[in-house]
């Protein structure tokens, strides 16, 4: 084989003298799109909201805090439950039971898996055992809506909505929550109304899109996707732990209402109905710069991540 490589290797010289010199080296831009860095840093503070202390999840981990919002104008009866297991210290010493590459992390009573023990299941207290699917509600003209100019696969519309990122179908006057990276869904057995929030998943890979109108999906992790997905991938089917010394324990979840407001996550997230988000969604769609100088054009819904900030102290 060794005899052939110098004619192949002056063939290729040859091939490379003959490219155009735009094919080897594309000008930089003449003008260049801010970053998000700088775009952030001119934002106004009324782009910037609270989330609903009512609404906010702090679920304390042995590697650090996660911070989940819930979407109750999406999924009101997940959410009312979610709140309820929660104000009842339900996740309190439960545990990440699945971790599963490029999908997802999950959390629920351990002893709920094929192998658990279901006398020794921890009651639901005052929340439901089962809820209606709320995979779909009707669009409401209400709710702050900003679209996404590119199209979508699995939607007519997609854009986002109060923080979280929405799919529509005028046809049908529906909308929905989409599996994108840091979504929290619930899980369910193979009945639609089987799902209560008792158990729950964050998507820590490639948008799962295919899942979305088949699972309700609660919020969104605003702060602490490392944590939930850099842990060690589960060896048992579909990513669960298959020894209990690998789970991961929840110390504890906490509604941010009901802790004092020194224990409450200070945090601040950008409006998706707000100007700057607008200008992040361009910049992402068209930019120019040193690195990039062919710009795509596009962007799918969840290339897109929603900027989170400490809140600064007020003056």
């Amino acid at each position: 084989m060794s005899r052939f490589a110098p004619k192949l290797l002056g063939f290729s010289l040859l091939c490379a003298l003959a490219l155009p010199a735009a094919q080897a080296d594309t000008p930089a831009p003449a003008t260049k799109t801010p970053t998000p860095k700088e775009l952030l840093e001119k934002s106004r503070p009324e782009e910037w909201r609270k989330p609903d202390p009512k609404n906010l999840l702090q679920m304390q981990l042995p590697q650090g805090k996660v911070l989940i919002e819930l979407a109750p104008d999406f999924t009101p009866l997940h959410a009312e439950n979610i709140r309820t297991l929660v104000k009842e210290h339900y996740f309190d010493k439960l545990a990440i039971v699945r971790v599963q590459d490029n999908f997802v992390t999950q959390w629920a009573d351990p002893e709920d898996d094929d192998k658990g023990d279901k006398n020794k299941l921890r009651p639901l207290g005052k929340a439901k055992k089962t809820l209606p699917p709320e995979y779909t509600r009707a669009i409401d003209a209400k709710l702050p809506w900003t679209a996404l100019p590119d199209g979508d696969v699995y939607a007519p519309e997609v854009g986002f909505s109060e923080g979280f990122p929405v799919a529509r179908d005028k046809a049908t006057g529906q909308e929905w929550l989409t599996h994108c990276y840091g979504m929290v869904g619930v899980a369910r057995d193979v009945g639609p109304e089987t799902g209560s929030g008792s158990s729950l998943y964050a998507v820590i890979g490639q948008a799962p899109r295919g899942l979305d109108r088949n699972l309700a999906v609660a919020g969104r992790v605003l702060q602490g996707m490392e944590f939930l997905s850099a842990l060690p991938r589960g060896t048992g089917p579909l990513g669960f732990y298959d020894k209990p010394e690998q789970r991961v324990t929840i110390e504890s979840v906490r509604l941010a209402s009901d802790l004092p407001e020194s224990e409450r996550a200070k945090i601040e997230v950008l409006r998706t109905d707000s100007t700057t988000f607008a200008a992040l969604i361009e910049a992402k769609r068209n930019r120019r710069d040193d690195f990039y100088r062919n710009p795509a054009g596009k962007i799918d819904l969840c290339g897109i991540s929603i900027p989170v900030r400490e809140a600064k102290a007020a003056p």
